[in-house]
Protein backbone atom coordinates (compact mmCIF):
# COMPACT_ATOMS: atom_id res chain seq x y z
CA UNK A 1 0.00 0.00 0.00
CA UNK A 2 1.69 3.25 -1.11
CA UNK A 3 1.82 6.14 1.34
CA UNK A 4 -0.05 9.26 0.28
CA UNK A 5 2.62 12.03 0.27
CA UNK A 6 0.09 14.52 1.63
CA UNK A 7 -0.55 12.23 4.62
CA UNK A 8 3.20 12.03 5.30
CA UNK A 9 3.47 15.82 5.12
CA UNK A 10 0.46 16.20 7.40
CA UNK A 11 1.96 13.82 9.99
CA UNK A 12 5.22 15.78 9.95
CA UNK A 13 3.34 19.03 10.58
CA UNK A 14 1.23 17.72 13.48
CA UNK A 15 3.59 15.25 15.14
CA UNK A 16 3.70 16.21 18.86
CA UNK A 17 6.96 17.72 20.08
CA UNK A 18 7.75 14.76 22.34
CA UNK A 19 7.79 12.47 19.28
CA UNK A 20 10.13 14.57 17.14
CA UNK A 21 13.40 12.93 16.12
CA UNK A 22 16.18 13.58 13.64
CA UNK A 23 15.62 10.25 11.90
CA UNK A 24 13.82 10.26 8.54
CA UNK A 25 10.09 9.87 9.04
CA UNK A 26 8.75 6.53 7.77
CA UNK A 27 5.12 5.43 7.50
CA UNK A 28 4.78 1.64 7.29
CA UNK A 29 1.42 0.26 6.06
CA UNK A 30 -0.55 -2.09 8.30
CA UNK A 31 -3.36 -4.49 7.55
CA UNK A 32 -6.67 -2.69 7.67
CA UNK A 33 -10.17 -3.74 8.67
CA UNK A 34 -13.47 -4.19 6.85
CA UNK A 35 -13.84 -0.47 6.20
CA UNK A 36 -12.09 2.07 4.00
CA UNK A 37 -9.50 3.17 6.57
CA UNK A 38 -5.79 2.73 5.84
CA UNK A 39 -3.32 2.52 8.73
CA UNK A 40 0.37 3.42 8.79
CA UNK A 41 2.81 3.02 11.70
CA UNK A 42 4.96 6.11 12.25
CA UNK A 43 8.57 5.32 13.25
CA UNK A 44 8.81 7.50 16.35
CA UNK A 45 9.27 6.40 19.96
CA UNK A 46 6.80 5.24 21.03
CA UNK A 47 5.26 4.67 17.63
CA UNK A 48 2.04 6.33 16.51
CA UNK A 49 -0.59 5.42 13.94
CA UNK A 50 -1.39 7.63 10.98
CA UNK A 51 -4.82 6.92 9.55
CA UNK A 52 -6.29 7.84 6.19
CA UNK A 53 -10.07 7.59 6.54
CA UNK A 54 -11.83 9.06 3.48
CA UNK A 55 -14.55 11.37 4.82
CA UNK A 56 -16.94 10.31 2.07
CA UNK A 57 -16.83 6.76 3.49
CA UNK A 58 -15.90 7.11 7.17
CA UNK A 59 -17.56 9.10 9.95
CA UNK A 60 -14.43 10.54 11.53
CA UNK A 61 -16.29 12.97 13.76
CA UNK A 62 -18.20 10.07 15.28
CA UNK A 63 -14.90 8.25 15.86
CA UNK A 64 -13.47 11.23 17.75
CA UNK A 65 -16.64 12.01 19.71
CA UNK A 66 -17.18 8.40 20.76
CA UNK A 67 -13.51 7.90 21.63
CA UNK A 68 -13.68 10.84 24.02
CA UNK A 69 -16.98 9.61 25.47
CA UNK A 70 -15.57 6.15 26.11
CA UNK A 71 -12.35 7.51 27.54
CA UNK A 72 -14.31 9.56 30.07
CA UNK A 73 -16.03 6.31 31.04
CA UNK A 74 -12.71 4.64 31.81
CA UNK A 75 -12.44 2.66 28.56
CA UNK A 76 -8.96 2.54 27.00
CA UNK A 77 -9.42 3.96 23.51
CA UNK A 78 -6.53 5.38 21.44
CA UNK A 79 -5.34 8.87 22.35
CA UNK A 80 -6.10 11.22 19.44
CA UNK A 81 -3.17 13.56 18.82
CA UNK A 82 -4.44 15.27 15.68
CA UNK A 83 -7.39 15.08 13.28
CA UNK A 84 -8.26 16.75 9.99
CA UNK A 85 -11.92 16.16 9.16
CA UNK A 86 -11.65 17.64 5.66
CA UNK A 87 -8.78 15.40 4.56
CA UNK A 88 -9.82 12.41 6.66
CA UNK A 89 -6.47 12.15 8.47
CA UNK A 90 -5.93 11.12 12.09
CA UNK A 91 -2.86 10.66 14.27
CA UNK A 92 -3.47 8.14 17.04
CA UNK A 93 -1.86 6.26 19.89
CA UNK A 94 -0.47 2.94 18.63
CA UNK A 95 -1.92 -0.02 20.52
CA UNK A 96 0.56 -2.42 18.92
CA UNK A 97 -0.33 -5.66 17.16
CA UNK A 98 -1.62 -7.96 19.90
CA UNK A 99 -5.23 -8.69 19.05
CA UNK A 100 -7.14 -10.85 21.50
CA UNK A 101 -8.02 -13.49 18.89
CA UNK A 102 -4.61 -15.24 18.57
CA UNK A 103 -4.24 -15.26 22.36
CA UNK A 104 -7.46 -17.16 22.95
CA UNK A 105 -7.22 -20.85 23.83
CA UNK A 106 -8.78 -23.20 26.34
CA UNK A 107 -6.31 -22.12 29.03
CA UNK A 108 -6.50 -18.35 28.51
CA UNK A 109 -10.11 -17.74 27.58
CA UNK A 110 -11.57 -17.45 31.09
CA UNK A 111 -9.11 -14.76 32.15
CA UNK A 112 -9.18 -12.81 28.88
CA UNK A 113 -12.96 -12.85 28.66
CA UNK A 114 -13.23 -11.72 32.28
CA UNK A 115 -11.07 -8.72 31.38
CA UNK A 116 -13.06 -8.06 28.21
CA UNK A 117 -16.32 -8.27 30.13
CA UNK A 118 -15.04 -5.70 32.64
CA UNK A 119 -14.42 -3.36 29.70
CA UNK A 120 -17.93 -4.08 28.43
CA UNK A 121 -19.37 -3.20 31.84
CA UNK A 122 -17.59 0.15 31.62
CA UNK A 123 -18.96 0.75 28.11
CA UNK A 124 -22.49 -0.09 29.22
CA UNK A 125 -22.24 2.37 32.12
CA UNK A 126 -21.35 5.32 29.87
CA UNK A 127 -24.18 7.85 30.31
CA UNK A 128 -26.63 8.22 27.45
CA UNK A 129 -25.45 10.86 24.98
CA UNK A 130 -28.22 11.17 22.40
CA UNK A 131 -26.46 13.97 20.53
CA UNK A 132 -23.49 11.67 19.84
CA UNK A 133 -24.89 8.12 19.93
CA UNK A 134 -27.81 7.22 17.63
CA UNK A 135 -30.55 4.79 18.64
CA UNK A 136 -30.42 1.15 17.62
CA UNK A 137 -34.09 1.35 16.76
CA UNK A 138 -36.44 -1.01 14.91
CA UNK A 139 -35.66 0.53 11.53
CA UNK A 140 -31.89 0.17 11.93
CA UNK A 141 -32.08 -3.40 13.25
CA UNK A 142 -34.44 -4.42 10.44
CA UNK A 143 -32.30 -2.83 7.74
CA UNK A 144 -29.37 -4.92 8.98
CA UNK A 145 -31.28 -8.20 8.71
CA UNK A 146 -32.47 -7.32 5.22
CA UNK A 147 -28.84 -7.60 4.10
CA UNK A 148 -29.23 -11.38 4.49
CA UNK A 149 -31.77 -12.04 1.71
CA UNK A 150 -30.28 -9.42 -0.61
CA UNK A 151 -26.56 -10.11 -0.35
CA UNK A 152 -26.26 -13.65 1.01
CA UNK A 153 -29.28 -15.53 -0.29
CA UNK A 154 -29.80 -13.78 -3.63
CA UNK A 155 -26.49 -12.28 -4.72
CA UNK A 156 -24.04 -14.81 -3.26
CA UNK A 157 -26.08 -18.04 -3.43
CA UNK A 158 -28.20 -17.12 -6.45
CA UNK A 159 -31.58 -17.83 -4.82
CA UNK A 160 -34.79 -16.10 -5.78
CA UNK A 161 -37.00 -15.24 -2.81
CA UNK A 162 -40.69 -15.93 -3.43
CA UNK A 163 -43.51 -13.89 -1.91
CA UNK A 164 -44.28 -16.60 0.66
CA UNK A 165 -40.59 -16.87 1.58
CA UNK A 166 -40.42 -13.11 2.04
CA UNK A 167 -43.42 -13.31 4.36
CA UNK A 168 -41.62 -15.95 6.41
CA UNK A 169 -38.52 -13.76 6.61
CA UNK A 170 -40.61 -10.75 7.63
CA UNK A 171 -42.32 -12.73 10.40
CA UNK A 172 -38.98 -14.06 11.66
CA UNK A 173 -37.40 -10.63 11.65
CA UNK A 174 -40.34 -9.17 13.58
CA UNK A 175 -39.94 -11.79 16.31
CA UNK A 176 -36.25 -10.98 16.65
CA UNK A 177 -36.97 -7.26 16.70
CA UNK A 178 -39.57 -7.63 19.46
CA UNK A 179 -37.07 -9.50 21.61
CA UNK A 180 -34.27 -7.00 20.98
CA UNK A 181 -36.42 -3.98 21.75
CA UNK A 182 -37.76 -5.49 24.99
CA UNK A 183 -34.28 -5.47 26.57
CA UNK A 184 -32.69 -2.80 28.78
CA UNK A 185 -30.78 -0.29 26.66
CA UNK A 186 -27.12 0.62 27.04
CA UNK A 187 -24.28 1.94 24.93
CA UNK A 188 -23.48 -0.67 22.27
CA UNK A 189 -20.02 -0.85 20.67
CA UNK A 190 -21.63 -2.88 17.85
CA UNK A 191 -18.52 -4.91 16.94
CA UNK A 192 -17.22 -6.00 20.34
CA UNK A 193 -15.19 -9.11 19.51
CA UNK A 194 -11.68 -10.54 19.54
CA UNK A 195 -10.47 -8.64 16.44
CA UNK A 196 -11.42 -5.28 17.93
CA UNK A 197 -9.95 -5.87 21.38
CA UNK A 198 -6.20 -5.61 21.97
CA UNK A 199 -4.01 -6.67 24.87
CA UNK A 200 -1.78 -3.73 25.70
CA UNK A 201 1.70 -3.84 27.22
CA UNK A 202 0.35 -2.80 30.64
CA UNK A 203 -2.25 -5.59 30.64
CA UNK A 204 -5.20 -3.33 29.79
CA UNK A 205 -7.67 -4.23 27.08
CA UNK A 206 -7.64 -1.59 24.36
CA UNK A 207 -10.81 -1.02 22.32
CA UNK A 208 -10.84 -0.08 18.63
CA UNK A 209 -13.38 0.24 15.76
CA UNK A 210 -16.07 1.84 17.93
CA UNK A 211 -17.21 4.61 15.58
CA UNK A 212 -20.54 2.88 14.80
CA UNK A 213 -21.63 2.78 18.45
CA UNK A 214 -25.34 3.09 19.21
CA UNK A 215 -27.70 2.96 22.17
CA UNK A 216 -29.40 -0.40 22.06
CA UNK A 217 -30.04 -3.87 23.54
CA UNK A 218 -28.11 -5.04 26.57
CA UNK A 219 -27.07 -8.38 25.08
CA UNK A 220 -25.79 -7.19 21.69
CA UNK A 221 -22.12 -6.68 22.57
CA UNK A 222 -22.11 -9.68 24.89
CA UNK A 223 -23.22 -12.02 22.11
CA UNK A 224 -20.66 -10.41 19.78
CA UNK A 225 -17.96 -11.39 22.26
CA UNK A 226 -19.13 -14.84 23.34
CA UNK A 227 -20.44 -16.00 19.94
CA UNK A 228 -17.58 -14.42 18.05
CA UNK A 229 -17.74 -14.90 14.27
CA UNK A 230 -14.03 -15.83 14.24
CA UNK A 231 -13.82 -18.37 17.08
CA UNK A 232 -16.29 -20.71 18.76
CA UNK A 233 -16.60 -22.02 22.32
CA UNK A 234 -18.70 -24.87 23.79
CA UNK A 235 -22.38 -24.02 24.18
CA UNK A 236 -22.40 -24.74 27.94
CA UNK A 237 -19.45 -22.39 28.53
CA UNK A 238 -21.05 -19.61 26.50
CA UNK A 239 -24.30 -19.88 28.50
CA UNK A 240 -22.38 -19.87 31.79
CA UNK A 241 -20.33 -16.82 30.79
CA UNK A 242 -23.44 -15.01 29.60
CA UNK A 243 -25.31 -15.57 32.86
CA UNK A 244 -22.29 -14.62 34.95
CA UNK A 245 -22.01 -11.38 33.00
CA UNK A 246 -25.68 -10.65 33.49
CA UNK A 247 -25.27 -10.99 37.25
CA UNK A 248 -22.38 -8.53 37.10
CA UNK A 249 -24.55 -6.16 35.07
CA UNK A 250 -27.38 -6.36 37.61
CA UNK A 251 -24.93 -5.73 40.47
CA UNK A 252 -23.61 -2.68 38.59
CA UNK A 253 -27.12 -1.30 38.17
CA UNK A 254 -27.08 -1.66 34.39
CA UNK A 255 -29.97 -4.14 34.25
CA UNK A 256 -32.89 -5.23 36.40
CA UNK A 257 -33.21 -8.88 37.42
CA UNK A 258 -35.03 -11.33 35.16
CA UNK A 259 -35.03 -15.12 35.09
CA UNK A 260 -32.07 -16.97 33.61
CA UNK A 261 -34.43 -18.35 30.97
CA UNK A 262 -35.52 -14.87 29.93
CA UNK A 263 -31.98 -13.54 29.78
CA UNK A 264 -30.75 -16.47 27.68
CA UNK A 265 -33.72 -15.98 25.34
CA UNK A 266 -32.70 -12.33 24.88
CA UNK A 267 -29.11 -13.45 24.35
CA UNK A 268 -29.94 -16.19 21.83
CA UNK A 269 -32.37 -14.15 19.75
CA UNK A 270 -30.00 -11.18 19.74
CA UNK A 271 -27.35 -13.54 18.44
CA UNK A 272 -29.72 -14.64 15.68
CA UNK A 273 -30.32 -11.03 14.66
CA UNK A 274 -26.59 -10.38 14.59
CA UNK A 275 -25.62 -13.54 12.71
CA UNK A 276 -28.36 -13.13 10.10
CA UNK A 277 -27.00 -9.62 9.55
CA UNK A 278 -23.40 -10.85 9.42
CA UNK A 279 -24.19 -13.41 6.72
CA UNK A 280 -25.30 -10.47 4.57
CA UNK A 281 -22.38 -8.26 5.55
CA UNK A 282 -19.70 -10.89 4.88
CA UNK A 283 -21.27 -11.64 1.50
CA UNK A 284 -21.32 -7.92 0.69
CA UNK A 285 -17.70 -7.48 1.78
CA UNK A 286 -16.75 -10.13 -0.77
CA UNK A 287 -19.06 -9.18 -3.64
CA UNK A 288 -18.87 -5.39 -3.39
CA UNK A 289 -15.48 -4.79 -1.77
CA UNK A 290 -13.46 -7.78 -2.98
CA UNK A 291 -12.60 -8.96 0.57
CA UNK A 292 -12.47 -12.68 -0.10
CA UNK A 293 -11.26 -13.69 3.37
CA UNK A 294 -14.68 -13.21 4.92
CA UNK A 295 -16.08 -16.11 2.90
CA UNK A 296 -14.11 -18.54 5.08
CA UNK A 297 -15.96 -17.25 8.15
CA UNK A 298 -19.44 -17.94 6.72
CA UNK A 299 -19.72 -21.61 7.84
CA UNK A 300 -19.26 -20.65 11.50
CA UNK A 301 -21.92 -17.95 11.21
CA UNK A 302 -24.25 -20.50 9.61
CA UNK A 303 -23.54 -22.84 12.54
CA UNK A 304 -24.44 -20.18 15.09
CA UNK A 305 -27.64 -19.40 13.20
CA UNK A 306 -28.84 -23.01 13.03
CA UNK A 307 -27.81 -23.92 16.59
CA UNK A 308 -29.79 -21.08 18.14
CA UNK A 309 -32.95 -21.91 16.18
CA UNK A 310 -33.28 -25.34 17.84
CA UNK A 311 -34.44 -23.98 21.19
CA UNK A 312 -37.29 -21.80 19.90
CA UNK A 313 -40.27 -23.63 18.32
CA UNK A 314 -41.72 -20.37 17.02
CA UNK A 315 -38.68 -20.11 14.70
CA UNK A 316 -38.72 -23.69 13.41
CA UNK A 317 -40.34 -22.67 10.11
CA UNK A 318 -37.42 -20.36 9.45
CA UNK A 319 -34.99 -23.15 10.33
CA UNK A 320 -36.78 -25.57 8.01
CA UNK A 321 -36.59 -23.02 5.18
CA UNK A 322 -32.90 -22.34 5.89
CA UNK A 323 -32.06 -26.07 5.84
CA UNK A 324 -34.14 -26.85 2.76
CA UNK A 325 -33.37 -23.79 0.63
CA UNK A 326 -30.22 -22.06 1.86
CA UNK A 327 -27.96 -24.96 2.81
CA UNK A 328 -28.19 -26.82 -0.55
CA UNK A 329 -27.17 -23.62 -2.35
CA UNK A 330 -24.37 -22.96 0.14
CA UNK A 331 -23.06 -26.51 -0.27
CA UNK A 332 -22.20 -25.72 -3.91
CA UNK A 333 -19.95 -22.81 -2.91
CA UNK A 334 -16.15 -23.18 -2.87
CA UNK A 335 -15.98 -21.73 0.67
CA UNK A 336 -18.47 -24.17 2.15
CA UNK A 337 -17.50 -26.62 4.86
CA UNK A 338 -19.87 -28.71 7.02
CA UNK A 339 -21.38 -26.23 9.42
CA UNK A 340 -21.62 -28.82 12.21
CA UNK A 341 -17.82 -28.66 12.67
CA UNK A 342 -17.21 -25.04 11.75
CA UNK A 343 -15.00 -23.32 14.30
CA UNK A 344 -13.92 -26.49 16.10
CA UNK A 345 -10.56 -27.05 14.40
CA UNK A 346 -9.72 -23.36 14.69
CA UNK A 347 -10.17 -23.40 18.46
CA UNK A 348 -8.15 -26.57 18.86
CA UNK A 349 -5.25 -25.11 16.89
CA UNK A 350 -4.93 -21.95 18.96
Amino acid sequence: MPVDPSLAEWVERFLPDQYQTNAPRLLSPLNGDAGFRCYFRVNCEPSLLAVSAPPEHENNKAFVDIALLLKRGGVHTPVIYAVDYRLGYLLLEDFGDQLLLPLLNCQSVEDLYQRAESVLLAIQQVPDAEAVIPRYDRHRLLDEMRLFPEWFACRLLGLEISESEQQLLDQTFEQLLDSALSQPTVMVHRDFHSRNLMLLDNGDIGVIDFQDAVTGPLTYDLVSLLRDCYIRWPVADVSRWALNYYRRAVAAGIATPVSDKQFLRWFDLMGLQRHIKVLGIFARLFLRDGKVGYLNDLPLVIRYTLEQLDSYPELHNFKYWFVQRVLPAALKQSWYQPWQQAGDSQRESL
